[in-house]
């Protein structure tokens, strides 16, 4: 009998960065005493341990590597291996994160095979946003690398990023050589490849608080990696596929949907991947069809790992979720196009490269 692994939720790891803030700790009702400079909750990890059932105090790695396609689905073992290749977190910027770059897969495996991480893009679902807020999102213009390099070194380069508006619910795309920053007043959800690799260009002459010493910069792997040009994409339209259920964005990387869930919805999971639910509003109970495990019960902030081999299961409450998974994205297109987008809108919202 194929094995049918349960959802699983995994013990969040709490990451506090000089940036962070005090919103997301109160958000996430994490109980006192609370963080004061709380940054990321990196929900579902690969180091993340399992919190209760027969998983528990178990790794998402470990689990990969015992069960395969079981847990992260054939495309996925296709692709990575036996390997989670997906990070899904939280982040409050109570100030503005360092301008930064993050390579694709192919350099992370050539120049940071050390690390087991891969490259990273990634993409931003805000959810609260102060009036007027921005993210850094490329160049105004395309540059020279030796322009670009000069004006780090001179102390100049913001004037040379582009700022682009945010408002809750906006979806934002970065691809890995995209230079960005999350600015002061933004809380956002990020779906990305399994990756820490971030290089730092300009940090506004900011100290470690530890040390004193100025922030340890990454230059010369951020010029080899960086794209000198305008970002393409600015804010993503979501595209409908049924009235309950919004495509966000997809790349080969990864999906991201938007659920809301009224009183019952049906979800019915891909073996070709796992899935990532990040509630961000309400409560509800997630059942597997099957009834072999226990139903959960859901609320704000949390996230719950769905193996491939789950099957169907149905979410039951009043909530709204993320979906992540690693998509087909000719099953996608096909489904965007049967709900009525026409191709252009489709490009804007599924990147096959």
């Amino acid at each position: 009998m194929t094995t049918s692994l349960p959802p699983l939720i995994t013990r969040r790891r709490l990451v506090e960065p000089l940036w962070g803030g005090t919103r997301l700790a109160a958000w996430l009702e994490l109980p006192e005493p609370r963080p004061a400079r709380l940054g990321e909750s990196w929900q579902v990890f690969d180091s993340n341990p399992v919190v209760d059932g027969p998983f528990a105090g178990r790794t998402l790695a470990d689990l990969a590597r015992d069960y395969g396609p079981a847990l992260v689905g054939a495309r996925a073992v296709a692709r990575y291996g036996a390997d989670v290749p997906l990070l899904a977190k939280f982040i409050d910027a109570a100030e503005r994160l360092s301008i930064q770059v993050h390579p694709d897969d192919a350099y992370a495996h050539r120049v940071e095979a050390h690390t087991g991480f891969h490259g990273k893009t990634e993409a931003w679902y805000i959810l609260e946003a102060a009036p007027g807020a921005t993210v850094t999102y490329g160049l105004k213009r395309p540059c020279s690398r030796a322009e670009f390099a000069a004006a780090v070194e001179a102390g100049t380069v913001e004037a040379l990023m582009a700022q682009l508006p945010v408002a809750p619910g906006d979806v934002i795309f970065v691809p890995a050589g995209t230079l960005h920053a999350i600015n002061a007043g933004i809380m956002l959800f990020e779906i990305q490849q399994k990756s820490d690799l971030t290089y730092r260009v300009y940090d506004y002459g900011r100290r470690d608080p530890r040390t004193g010493q100025p922030r340890e910069l990454h230059l010369d792997k951020a010029l080899a990696v960086s794209a000198f040009a305008p970002a393409p994409h600015g804010v993503i339209r979501p595209l409908a596929l049924t009235p309950e259920r919004d495509l966000l964005v997809a790349c080969p990387s990864f999906a991201l949907e938007r659920w809301r869930v009224v009183e019952c919805a049906t979800l019915n999971v891909d073996p070709g991947s796992f899935e990532i639910l990040t509630v961000i509003d309400g409560t509800g109970l997630l059942e597997a069809e099957d009834r072999r495990h226990a139903p959960l019960a859901l609320r704000r902030g949390d996230s719950v790992v769905l193996p491939a081999s789950l099957g169907a299961c149905s979410l039951h409450g009043a909530m709204t979720l993320l979906r992540a998974s690693i998509p087909d994205l000719e099953a996608l297109t096909a489904a965007a196009r049967a709900a009525g987008s026409p191709a252009e809108r489709v490009a804007e919202v599924i990147h096959p490269a």
